[in-house]
């Protein structure tokens, strides 16, 4: 049973996700905290990698209230490393160069042991016709519902 912190439903809408990973984080003690207490948001979030590392960017942590003030300051937005094998980081580079690929997080949880973990995704960019034709059908599954 994994306790969710926060899932990116944006990401679901403008990507097709083909490929998903779970991987780890590397957090400091305030930043676990705040993400106990579900202040995490992945929107515009991203994976990238820098010299066969993984970083996510633009993972809002936001700072933990009852945080020590030996701790100026702080940045909310600041790269995280990603823990993963170098064969699964040079698997996803590989394919995000080569096919024009984007690598998006899509949830933020916690696993039975107690480790705070993220589910990366290998994603492809919907078209906006996609998007409405998908919203379309969404609608139509819903007045089937209120019918019946």
């Amino acid at each position: 049973m994994k306790k969710l912190f926060a899932n990116n439903k944006k990401a679901y809408y403008d990507y097709n996700i083909l490929e998903k990973l779970e991987v780890g984080l590397i957090l400091s003690g305030h930043e676990v905290k705040s993400i106990r207490c579900s202040n995490v948001s992945l929107a515009d979030s991203i994976v990238r990698f820098f010299n066969g590392e993984a970083f996510v960017e633009n993972m809002f942590v936001s700072p933990y209230e009852q945080i020590s003030t030996h701790i100026i300051d702080y940045d909310a937005k600041r790269k995280r490393k990603l823990l993963m094998h170098r064969l699964e980081i040079k698997k996803m580079y590989s394919r995000v160069r080569e096919k024009g690929l984007t690598v998006i997080p899509l949830e933020v949880y916690m696993e039975n042991k107690g480790k705070i973990k993220l589910l990366i995704g290998l994603g492809k960019g919907k078209k906006s016709y996609d998007k409405k034709e998908l919203i379309k059908k969404k609608d139509i599954a819903r007045e089937m519902a209120r019918e019946y």
